[in-house]
């Protein structure tokens, strides 16, 4: 029973697992790529689950989202509200995560990530409408201990390489302030990709607690070496003139548990922590970019029937911080970012 009650609270965790990459904070502070719904349990430790210790798990992915509150800090900008003048930016993440289960511990994972998204500013003619294919990342997974163990704990550890297959410089026709029209690369906020190379580690762990919950940990960095991304931003500020190719960070943790008399349902509850920071860890951190973070409170829900899996959350912000970048810092100014209040993200895997 203790197995069955284990595999039950997430089924669906193992393919989220294999596909832990950082999707970043809400709004102008915003990441391209795919995340972990829910996560917290190993699904091998079902024994009617035996079919995902070797074969093939599709996951697609949504993730959606409009940001349009104004935080310098964590000072929220009341006057960008009553002026009307805030900028609003409404976005959809779409996402096709692979996991081959080559045997008990290690897993062959590739996530192909897409945007649609739309930007404008209240009382401006100028709107933008952008979309398309995001950075590829390809990779590998290990649990640490053989599954299922004894405890009905693991800890899972993986690497992918980003590969820069993200449309970075997608155009639109700005109207300027004279009156004249000229084609310009869309924001950074509402490009599907930066185009650079990179790489991501990644881990999970979870472990049963008291009162029959498991707690669960996800943490992941996505590494971007290359100094800009070589697209125009068109801003005024020195050095601003072209967009940073920038880190993207994703920390959760909570408890999960079974719903009683309800088989295949779990509901979870936790928090989260995603952003930019304003130096990456390797590299140079040049060029304009809008570092921060959202602290989140974050309820999910999971359901599994045979051998599909829905996973379900909504990310909550409680906190909202645009920190200052390092063109902020060389020229004593702070820019603002845009964030929203929630997320919604969906999900729904199959195995084979």
């Amino acid at each position: 029973m203790k197995h069955t009650v284990a595999g039950t609270i997430v089924l669906a965790a193992f393919t989220f697992a294999s596909t832990s990459k950082p999707s970043l904070a809400q709004g102008c502070v915003a990441a391209h790529s795919a995340q972990p719904i829910i996560s917290g349990l190993d699904s091998i430790d079902h024994p009617g689950s035996s079919n995902l210790l070797h074969g093939l798990t599709i996951t697609t992915g949504f993730r959606t989202y409009s940001s349009y509150k104004h935080y310098v800090g964590t000072v929220y900008q009341l006057q960008r509200e009553i002026a009307h003048n805030e900028v609003q930016n409404h976005v959809d993440l779409y996402d096709l995560s692979l996991n081959y289960q080559i045997n008990p511990r290690w897993s062959f994972i590739a996530d192909i990530p897409g945007m649609t998204a739309t930007r404008h500013q209240q009382g401006n003619i100028n709107r933008y409408r952008s979309g398309g294919i995001g950075d590829v990342t390809v990779g590998a997974q290990a649990w640490i201990w053989r599954p299922p163990t004894e405890s009905h704990g693991n800890i899972a550890l993986s690497a992918s390489i980003k590969l820069p297959t993200g449309i970075n410089d997608a155009k639109g026709t700005t109207i300027l302030s004279n009156g004249q029209t000229q084609v310009r690369p869309f924001d950074e906020s509402i490009q599907p990709g930066d185009g650079t190379w990179g790489f991501s580690l990644a881990t999970e762990a979870y472990h049963p607690l008291l009162f029959h919950t498991y707690g669960y940990f996800t943490g992941s960095w996505l590494f971007s070496p290359t100094d800009t991304t070589g697209v125009k931003t068109f801003r005024s500020q020195p050095g601003e003139e072209i967009n940073s190719a920038t880190d993207q960070y994703l920390w959760r943790g909570g408890v999960s548990r079974a719903v009683p008399k309800a088989r295949g349902l779990a509901l979870s509850f936790g928090g989260r922590m995603e952003g930019v920071p304003v130096r990456d860890a390797f590299g140079a951190s040049n060029g304009f970019r809008r570092p921060g973070y959202v602290i989140s409170i974050e309820p999910g829900l999971m359901y599994s029937y045979r051998r599909y899996e829905l996973n379900v959350s909504g990310p909550w912000a409680i906190q909202r911080n645009r920190k200052r970048s390092v063109t902020d810092i060389a020229h004593n100014t702070h820019g603002d970012a845009a964030f929203s209040d929630y997320t919604v993200l969906a999900s729904l895997s199959r195995s084979f």
